[in-house]
């Protein structure tokens, strides 16, 4: 299911047929459309749309164009229809382009706006135009807010510099036009845990190829196929974490927690086998929030193998069956090798991400065990330093534990076809220096990019 988080169906546009479009949109997979207001007539049409049509979430403000007029009793008024619960404060924000309303009036409106949803502990949507240096200024001032960038129009480092303050960042079709390398450029550079999607119908600049004229909800897949390709993920992994973002941001509730047992990226299944880890990394996201391109991998409790093999179906299904969550899954070895069992006898490969340390846990070596039932394994090291190593990765198993990890990728290398040595970008670790241990080793090497998971 995807949501479109800035379509103007409030908009004259769709007077004729705007049931049909809110249908087509449903037949598309469109769960949520987040209509925002333009101005305050436009605030109070939004409003009303959305008791007569479940699938429109309000937002209400005052776009820069139409801030001219801009007072204390606007603000008032404004205030006044929050009363009705929108999900968010927008469009609001600065057009230095068009400047179609005084940019001290603009500012002033901005700043107003922004105090309100801080107040209310609203999101914002924020239209920027020319304007992001002022726009970036305005916002940390009021640090704390929550929001999106939405139809971004400004450059790598301004999308870097919105995620870095807590914003997302959302692009419209456009990104799927034959000349808008830039935009994909300005989009390959924003994680996808960090991207919205929209259509800003029923502007007709904004309507993705192959459609021409008034843009509409319905095209919301045809942006996440271009994300996806951009970011080398399925449509289907572009629509759950995007999905998942615009629930976070604008509140809206989703299905009750339940565990996660095996979850689909790209063309691989993945095994939450543990949460439990021999390690406390110091880049791990784990402690803040146990979250993989859209699925919650937290573990009320660990699942069976009967769990895991019936959640897995038909393996031949999949590129791959990997055993990877936010957890070592060695500590459950046992439960690794019966499942592993079950995939190689349908057909299936199997490939687990670890931090190598199962000889350690297990005080024995784990390898011989692994022959045959594992076509790849991805090991974790990190540095070529074991003092690095140890300040790093913090295991339980202190210095010792780099050492381990270094003789479970020789011994692997062995008799595993496929090893891969892996490390990340961070300051202070010398790349050249993972690449030539993990070849001496006789594995192969790949680097992670910094807070890229999944």
């Amino acid at each position: 299911m995807y949501i479109d988080t800035h379509a103007h169906l409030e908009s004259k546009d769709f007077d004729s047929d705007r049931s049909e479009v809110i249908e087509r949109a449903r037949e598309a997979g469109i769960d949520l459309v987040v209509d925002p207001a333009t101005s305050l007539e436009d605030s109070r049409r939004v409003l009303d749309l959305a008791r007569k049509h479940r699938e429109i979430l309000p937002a209400i403000g005052v776009h820069p164009h139409y801030t001219s007029d801009w007072n204390n009793d606007e603000l008032s008024r404004l205030r006044h229809l929050c009363e009705q619960s929108p999900v968010a404060i927008g469009e609001i924000g600065l057009d230095f382009c068009r400047d179609l309303s005084p940019r001290n009036q603009q500012m002033r409106a901005f700043e107003d706006q922004l105090m309100l949803a801080g107040t209310l502990d609203l999101p914002v949507i924020i239209h920027c135009r020319d304007a992001h240096d002022q726009c970036f200024e305005l916002l940390e001032r009021h640090n704390g807010l929550r929001g999106v960038m939405h139809c971004f129009g400004g450059t790598s480092e301004d999308a870097l510099r919105a995620v870095s303050l807590g914003f997302f960042v959302s692009f419209t079709g456009r990104i799927t036009h034959p000349r808008a390398d830039r935009i994909r450029e300005v989009a390959a550079v924003v994680n996808p845990e960090d991207l919205l999607l929209e259509t800003d119908c029923p502007i007709a600049s904004m309507t993705p190829r192959p459609h021409k004229g008034r843009n509409e909800p319905a095209f919301i897949p045809l942006v996440a196929e271009a994300l996806a390709q951009i970011h080398k993920l399925s449509p289907t992994d572009i629509a759950r974490i995007t999905t998942f973002n615009a629930r976070r941001l604008f509140d809206i509730e989703g299905d009750e927690h339940r565990d996660v047992i095996v979850y689909p990226i790209r063309d691989s299944l993945y095994v939450n086998l543990t949460n439990q880890c021999t390690n406390e990394c110091a880049f791990c996201p784990r402690s803040k929030e146990m979250l993989v391109k859209g699925h919650q991998l937290y573990l009320q409790k660990e699942p069976t193998v009967e769990q895991v093999t019936a959640a897995i179906g038909d393996p031949a299904d999949y590129h791959q069956i990997v055993f990877c969550g936010f957890g070592e899954p060695t500590i459950r070895l046992d439960e690794l090798k019966t499942i592993a069992v079950y995939v190689k006898e349908r057909g299936g490969n199997v490939r687990i991400n670890t931090n190598g340390q199962g000889s350690l846990i297990h005080n024995r070596s784990i390898v011989p065990e692994l022959e045959g039932l594992v076509d790849a394994v991805s090991v974790s090291l990190n540095t070529s330093d074991r003092n690095q190593y140890d300040k790093l990765c913090r295991s339980t198993f202190g210095l010792a534990a780099f050492d381990g990890v270094v003789q479970f990728v020789r011994d692997a290398a062995g008799v595993i076809p496929d090893v891969t040595v892996t490390a990340i970008d961070q300051p202070g670790v010398n790349i050249e220096a993972c690449k030539r241990l993990a070849n001496s080793l006789g594995a192969k090497f790949r680097l992670r990019r910094y807070n890229v998971v999944g």
